[in-house]
């Protein structure tokens, strides 16, 4: 039921190749969604703003900048040309996303946000960590 409820919203940073298999990287990293790099589980990404017309699509691999091999969130995900700054859609994340996240490679944690259910209103729920909060608890 959680998991439905839930999905990480990233953001394309870039598109690239490695050996021949397309890739795009994004925002979003294992730190945000560990359950891909542990379980080698599956969750659906799809554009948040969805093409009209018949794009064609390629399977991509949707990977993180964590620069670690296990920071991907997707393998052979099929989704259409997409220019950088596009948003992407994790979804069934609900239950494993924030209550998993992580600051590991100093990362801060994303903002979580309610959404009612129409779509019509949100809330945040928790605000995005900054810097300071990573650094909060660090004596001199």
């Amino acid at each position: 039921i959680i998991a439905d409820a839930g999905m990480l919203v990233i953001s394309l940073l870039s598109a690239t190749e490695q050996g021949g298999e397309p890739i795009y990287i994004t925002d979003g990293s294992m730190a945000e969604l560990i359950r891909p790099a542990l379980y080698e589980a599956h969750h659906e990404i799809v554009p948040v703003i969805q093409a009209i017309g018949g794009n064609s699509q390629k399977a991509y691999h949707i990977v993180g900048p964590v620069c670690e091999s296990a920071d991907a969130l997707g393998h052979n995900i099929l989704l259409p040309e997409l220019e950088s700054g596009a948003l992407l859609a994790v979804l069934t994340a609900g239950a494993y996303s924030m209550t998993m996240a992580s600051n590991y490679n100093q990362r801060v944690r994303p903002p979580e946000v309610v959404v009612t259910e129409d779509g019509r209103a949100w809330r945040l729920a928790r605000r995005r960590e900054t810097w300071e909060d990573l650094t909060a608890t660090e004596i001199i």
